[in-house]
């Protein structure tokens, strides 16, 4: 008999062996659903602060959460209203299986659950239904497979990350920004409870919708948190008087160009780290969005900050409004457009003419007219100065020194400096000339924020770079340390608009040919903000000035970036300080290479009518307006005197009548001037 019983006991627990393999093979058969579904790429700033979320491919915001960035008391409440035995089941709990078919049966009807998180998890990466039994074994079997294959750790990851918290939001974070405006990582005791109740029911609950049945759902678990002794009765007292949010909040959306840039060009990232500061950003949008609409209907703005020590970009604003619906092109990124830079390429004009020994901040030049060909520049507002200093030369940004700067220098090196710094210039004809001095170049808000920085940084400056991942790169060297130390004392000499403090920024503005970009470019000891405002189409803004319209954002954006302005260097030793008297004799005035081949500045000239001129016959006169020179005057018609002793230098001689005529005009000291017209 005992032999027999031996026998029974070896053959039960030879089938229980098998119930167990065979049951083991059950779960290890399971095929799992993809675990890993599509997360939001998150764009974050150099902090790990969120910029901006994209929604997955069904709409969803569905963020990932951070490891230890989920409030920890959160957590506790989780699993105490979930699953309390969470840790030390393996995937299914008898004891609350029991309890809640108990439950069903004496209540003839479902009260609770008795779902684990594992099994809650299960039903939400298969979106599968929850009330049949078929239903239900399978989670059973497909939990007990993910307790196998995942720790406990990435099973609360996944629930995290994929419970519904009502509409299109899923996961603990986007429900937290959602709902909150914050991350999760500091709740109060209110939020916390809210976030535990909502996956219940996330649409009967959605505080937006149903703030009553949200308010009950929250309070209950707060009720059981006090009854465990998670919180005190104070503390929950104080919770139940909070309010449930009535709205879902908007998700961050900074640096938007940035960030769809940058999305573009790493497909698939579901994490972009960038050297953005996100306080710093939401601070210049606000600043762009005010200068637009005050500088009239259809202007945007763009704003460029950079740490020039280290080329990282701080803030990049692209334009006035990102989603902009009042004609404003907001979806245009003006951090990168091509414009006119007007004169934003003098410093560097300047800066490579002291390097050539050309000229120094103290010589004098002469701001008057002149004519290269056929190209005769003026000066913006038209008038001449006669002899200046290059200083002020550069700070009233005169035209005509520029150039003749340029064209001694060569326009061709003037591009080779800019591709040097690591710009990028586009040409319209591909053939660089003397226009480029003044805008005739195609650069953007970046470019010119590059060029800065190397100004800034001595001469050589770094690449911009607006992740941390890329390499640090410096451009190369475009002019000596002492060269760009005196632009930047120059610069800083500018009257700052009002308001501003004086001697702190080193910048310059530019124009572009008529009125379409207004700029305002500076520095101080550690950032470049660059500035423009215009219209994303191109078109004219009537009265649109870089000193009037850019500069005053400039100074306000040095102002939200920091509360203090950073010194700007001292000079190096090897700076030749001097007045023009004590400088050598070639550098005391600048006088072009071909100077001793053409006429004195001083001499007289025919401005009208000018050679090639072709005039209509009217009234039998010819008006002649005459330059420079000395008083008697006297004009000859193919030779012929038909006016002399005049001492005007406006008159008018008699109509040589139809066909060409060459007028020729003689001062008291013997100089002339010609010109060859033709009378229709």
């Amino acid at each position: 008999m005992r032999r027999h019983g031996i026998l029974l006991l070896a053959l039960l627990l030879f089938a229980a062996a098998g119930l167990r393999d065979a049951f083991d093979g059950w779960v290890d058969r399971t095929r799992l659903p993809p675990v890993l579904s599509a997360t939001s790429t998150e764009l974050r700033d150099r902090d790990g602060a969120l910029l901006r979320a994209y929604q997955v491919g069904d709409g969803l915001w569905r963020l990932v959460p951070r490891a230890g960035a989920v409030d920890p008391r959160l957590l506790s409440m989780l699993l105490i209203w979930e699953d309390r035995r969470f840790f030390r089941h393996r995937g299914v709990d008898p004891l609350a299986l029991l309890r809640a078919a108990g439950q069903a049966a004496w209540n003839r009807r479902v009260v609770s659950g008795g779902s684990t998180l594992t099994m809650q998890v299960a039903r939400l990466i298969e979106d599968g239904p929850t009330g049949r039994w078929s239903a239900k074994l399978r989670q059973i079997r497909v939990a007990l497979a993910l307790e196998r294959r995942l720790s406990k750790a990435q099973i609360l990851a996944l629930y995290l990350t994929h419970a519904p918290y009502g509409g299109n939001l899923e996961g603990v974070r986007a429900a937290a920004l959602a709902w909150f405006g914050k991350e999760p990582a500091r709740l109060t005791p209110a939020e916390a409870a809210l976030l535990v109740a909502l996956p219940q029911a996330p649409e009967s609950r959605r505080p937006d919708r149903n703030p009553a049945a949200a308010r009950a759902a929250r309070n209950r678990v707060l009720a059981r948190m006090q009854a465990r002794g998670i919180l005190g009765a104070e503390t929950v007292a104080a919770a139940r008087r909070e309010p449930v949010p009535t709205r879902m909040r908007a998700f961050p959306r900074l640096a938007a160009h940035l960030a769809d840039r940058l999305r573009a060009d790493r497909p698939g990232a579901d994490r972009i780290e960038t050297t953005i500061d996100a306080g710093v950003q939401a601070a210049l949008e606000r600043l762009a969005r005010e200068a637009a609409r005050g500088a009239g209907p259809r202007v945007s703005a763009a704003i460029l900050v950079t740490d020039h020590r280290t080329g990282e970009i701080i803030a990049s604003v692209g334009s006035a409004g990102y989603e902009a619906r009042d004609g404003r092109q907001g979806f245009v990124d003006m951090t990168r457009a091509i414009r006119s830079p007007g004169s934003t390429l003098k410093p560097l004009i300047y800066g490579m003419a002291f390097d050539r020994g050309l000229v120094h901040p103290e010589t004098l030049v002469r701001d008057g007219p002149v004519t290269f060909g056929r190209y005769a520049p003026r000066n913006f507002d038209g008038r001449f100065r006669g002899d200046v200093r290059v200083r002020d030369a550069l700070q009233l940004s005169l035209n005509v020194p520029a150039v003749m700067l340029t064209d001694e220098l060569g326009p061709a090196r003037l591009m080779a400096g800019l591709r040097a710094a690591g710009l990028a210039p586009r040409l319209p004809s591909g053939v660089p000339g003397l226009a480029v001095a003044l805008g005739g170049v195609g650069l953007s808000l970046r470019d010119l924020v590059q060029l800065y920085a190397a100004l800034a940084e001595g001469g050589q400056g770094p690449i911009l770079r607006e992740t941390p991942d890329t390499p640090a790169r410096r451009g190369g060297r475009i002019m000596s340390a002492v060269a760009a130390w005196q632009l930047g004392d120059i610069l800083s000499e500018l009257s700052p608009p009002p308001g501003a403090p004086a001697g702190r920024v080193a910048y310059k503005t530019g124009t572009s040919y008529g009125n379409r970009d207004a700029w305002a470019i500076g520095w101080d000891g550690r950032h470049v903000v660059g500035v423009w405002m215009g219209r994303a189409d191109g078109t004219p803004v009537p009265g649109a000035f870089g000193g009037e319209m850019a500069a005053p954002v400039l100074f306000e954006a040095f102002g939200r970036l920091k509360p203090d302005f950073d010194p700007l260097p001292p000079p190096p030793r090897a700076v030749p300080f001097a007045g023009n008297a004590e400088l050598p004799p070639p550098l005391r005035r600048f006088r072009p290479r071909d100077a001793a081949f053409s006429r004195p500045d001083d001499a007289v000239r025919l401005s009208f009518p000018p050679d090639g001129a072709r005039l209509a016959d009217t009234g039998g006169v010819v008006p002649v307006k005459l330059r420079g020179g000395t008083a008697p005057y006297t004009v000859l018609e193919n030779g012929r005197p038909v006016a002399t002793g005049q001492r005007q230098r406006e008159f008018e001689i008699p109509s040589p009548g139809t066909g060409f005529t060459t007028l020729v005009v003689i001062d008291a000291d013997g100089r002339t001037d010609r010109a060859t017209i033709r009378v229709d």
